[in-house]
């Protein structure tokens, strides 16, 4: 296993991170500066800041119901992150399928990689649900043509599947996909003039956020 996967998966760092403590002279193999990209082996002892690490041997996976206004990583550039919302025993998992600091909902973390693989990876296709709200009622014309044709964005073509979510209110919306892309959600409407005021996942994949509170975890 290269030394900056085995830091990752031992401390939740990413690898980028992980490379970083090396650069810095953090990281001991066998008491000793490593070499870039160096293998770690079985019987090798790592050390991060002079405390030993190994990689967890149980995979663990929560679902957490992220409210407006964290961020989804461990750098939060002065805001709050999800670790804010988690005691430290869990800061080892990483974040799968993240959400913007505008948006609230299911985030799943988890440090089982392959598991992580499964959730993101296109080819998988896995299902998300969103609740969303617009600042305007939404145009048949423009349901159509997000459903039937797709919108054209700068990284490709968006479509999105529409339910109403409200019996009359065309400002309420179930929001259907299976891709991933940056803010495609929010992307997708304002290249039509609208504004998405709230946006809050309730589905991904074969996991349901449920009646899991705002701000709480509960295990996946």
């Amino acid at each position: 296993m290269r030394l900056n996967k085995y830091i990752a998966q031992s401390t939740g760092l990413s690898r980028r991170a992980a490379d970083d403590a090396v650069y810095r002279n953090r990281v001991l193999v066998n008491g000793r500066p490593p070499s870039p990209g160096q293998q770690i082996n079985d019987g090798d002892t790592v050390t991060l800041d002079s405390q030993p690490i190994t990689p967890a041997v149980n995979t663990m996976t929560i679902m957490l119901n992220k409210p407006v206004g964290y961020v989804c990583s461990r750098e939060g550039q002065g805001n709050r992150t999800v670790y804010d919302l988690l005691p430290p025993e869990l800061h080892i998992l990483k974040p799968v399928g993240r959400l913007d600091k505008d948006s609230s909902g299911l985030i799943l973390l988890t440090n089982d990689g392959t598991l992580a693989q499964e959730l993101t990876h296109p080819k998988y296709e896995k299902t998300k649900v969103y609740q969303i709200r617009l600042e305007k009622p939404l145009a048949p014309l423009h349901r159509q043509m997000i459903s039937d044709h797709g919108i054209s964005l700068e990284d490709g073509v968006s479509k999105l599947q529409l339910v109403r979510a409200g019996d009359t209110d065309d400002t309420l919306w179930t929001v259907t996909m299976h891709e991933g892309r940056n803010r495609q959600i929010r992307r997708t409407f304002e290249a039509l003039g609208y504004d998405v005021h709230s946006l809050h996942r309730t589905v991904f994949g074969t996991y349901r956020l449920g009646n899991t509170a705002p701000g709480t975890y509960k295990p996946a």
